[in-house]
């Protein structure tokens, strides 16, 4: 495989850590564009600290390099300030896009989210890359910041720019060292913090797999197209067993209606809003979006990319372990470790490598 210099934004992020590790062990020369170093990010990656908003940095960081992954974005749900949101999520975007073209880059990877691919008030169904959303479909603020986002991206493809748009669903795993809204929720549940449950359905992806996947974007993706990089349909009831499965862990029961979930949210937002500020117990916008009910397919991913998906529970178990290994737990595991470290050991579905087309 050619060796390349890629820039890589958010690369001390979850998914970026694991992108800026599988891109390193290629034997690529790699940079890390970020506010700030988690001790996720690999070492043999230059780390620049910075925003994205910084033209001058970010130029001097895309300098001589042929592909960009843009994960820089604000993840979450909630926010204190919701127009950061937009300024991250849609002018982050279109800013880090345009230089990157001016650059000279050759592949720009352009990192969405499947929270775009849901229309609020949907119930259920099968969701692929053919849907067609607007900022009205959305069910909150991020959702909009992200839609537009890729809405950047796309209309920059359709100007003739190397862009490709990946969509990857809720990321599971280890090295989650900034606690994105998939990992705590996990850890809520693993802590004991929720005495009951909103059924929904959701699909996690192994965060390898996500990592895996922008790289074969990259290589393999086409211009102006959005693959889904998804893995197993779930209920939530489904992952709760397994999370009592791995663990030995007791695991809520009772579960709670949709009215019940929705005003605890807004009751948690009101609190976030006008007293506490910081993070919600529970967001409107997650309530609405796990309504929807969706279930994804990334056949297409599988089909044009060669994307491969690892069984939730080899994912499961290693995010368990790492948030053991990181003291997050408060509850000891009645269950042994090293059936845990067993399964965590099983192969990453694309862990044969990196193969160039």
């Amino acid at each position: 495989m050619r060796s390349r210099r890629v820039l890589v934004t958010g690369g001390a992020g979850f998914i970026g850590g694991h992108l800026v590790r599988l891109l390193l062990d290629a034997g690529h020369e790699v940079r890390v564009l970020d506010l700030e170093p988690t001790p996720g990010v690999d070492p043999r990656a230059t780390f620049i600290k910075g925003s994205m908003f910084d033209r001058k940095l970010l130029r001097d960081a895309l300098s001589g390099a042929s592909w960009v992954f843009h994960l820089a974005a604000n993840p979450n749900l909630w926010a204190a300030d919701r127009a950061s949101l937009f300024a991250v999520n849609h002018d982050g975007a279109r800013v880090v896009i345009e230089e990157a073209a001016s650059c000279g880059a050759e592949r720009i990877v352009h990192t969405s989210t499947e929270s775009i691919l849901v229309a609020r008030g949907m119930h259920g169904g099968m969701v692929d890359e053919t849907a067609a959303r607007s900022l009205d479909d959305m069910c909150g603020p991020y959702c909009q910041s992200k839609l537009l986002g890729e809405f950047a991206a796309l209309d920059a493809a359709k100007r003739g720019l190397p862009v490709v748009v990946v969509n990857p669903t809720m990321p599971v795993g280890p090295s989650d060292h900034r606690l994105t809204p998939p990992t705590r929720m996990l850890l809520d549940f693993l802590n004991g913090r929720n005495p009951a449950y909103f059924e929904f359905e959701m699909n996690l992806v192994d965060v390898g797999d996500a990592a895996l996947g922008h790289i074969l974007a990259a290589e393999r993706g086409r211009v102006g197209e959005r693959y889904i990089l998804g893995g197993a349909n779930l209920k939530l009831s489904e992952v709760l067993r397994i999370l009592h499965d791995l663990t030995g862990l007791k695991m809520p029961t009772l579960h709670i209606p949709y009215a019940g979930a929705i005003a605890v949210a807004a009751v948690s937002e009101w609190i976030a809003d006008h007293v506490t500020r910081k993070p919600p117990r529970a967001s409107v916008t997650g309530v609405r979006l796990a309504a929807a009910g969706m279930r994804v397919d990334s056949t297409k991913a599988v089909r044009d990319l060669g994307y491969r998906q690892t069984e939730p529970r080899t994912a499961l178990a290693r995010a368990i372990l790492w948030l053991q290994a990181e003291k997050k737990l408060r509850r000891p595991l009645p269950r042994a470790a090293s059936d845990l470290q067993s399964l965590a050991r099983a192969e990453t579905a694309g862990a044969d490598g990196i193969r160039e087309s």
